[in-house]
């Protein structure tokens, strides 16, 4: 269930990219409280795993403790219907006997099952730690590369703005019969190829 959320919650993610608005190829503006808010959600369901790994210890221990009362029944009622049936003869010792036996035998069926129980539940916990591990580095990677993209939309749309400002000196500069020496840009900073010049 929990795993089945994530993936909702990452499907919303994607859709509020799909709107988000789309100003140069491969890149894409959202609004950083949504896509906050989305990660804050996939980071609250996470601990889901774990809760749901500790119910099934707890009731694996109810299962074992339910089993224990009920071999403890079966013992109790085979010595009373022994007890009532037999008098205190060679029989009433082969059964006391039988009873002891069939005590040691659930006992010992029953701490198996214990030691079973026990191994299964652990390793349930584990796989659970581990997806719920697996999930959340999924999501910051997820929100890191978002985070990236956004700041190289940024720097670029920095550089368009910086060209544009220097661009129009030059107009005004040229206009008053003024021509200035050429502005100093740095290597990486260019007009967009439709940037009237």
């Amino acid at each position: 269930m929990t795993q089945l959320r994530i993936k909702e919650l990452l499907g919303r993610a994607n859709l509020i990219l799909d709107k988000g608005f789309h100003f140069l190829p491969g890149f894409v503006m959202v609004k950083s409280s949504e896509m906050e808010a989305i990660l804050d959600r996939i980071d609250a369901s996470i601990p889901e795993d774990i809760k749901e790994a500790e119910s099934i210890l707890r009731r694996r221990e109810e299962i074992q403790i339910e089993a224990q009362q009920r071999a403890e029944r079966i013992i109790m009622d085979a010595r009373n219907e022994a007890e009532k049936i037999l008098s205190e003869s060679e029989l009433l010792n082969q059964v006391q006997r039988e009873a002891e036996r069939i005590k040691e035998q659930v006992l010992s069926e029953c701490q198996e099952l214990r030691d079973q129980t026990v191994e299964e539940a652990k390793q349930i916990k584990i796989q659970a730690e581990d997806e719920a591990h697996r999930t959340k580095e999924g999501a910051q990677n997820y929100a890191e590369q978002i985070l990236n993209n956004i700041e190289a939309d940024l720097s670029q749309l920095h550089t368009i703005v910086k060209n544009g400002q220097l661009y129009l000196e030059k107009l005004r500069t040229t206009d008053n019969g003024y021509v200035p020496q050429q502005p100093q840009y740095q290597e990486h900073e260019e007009y967009p190829a439709n940037y009237p010049m």
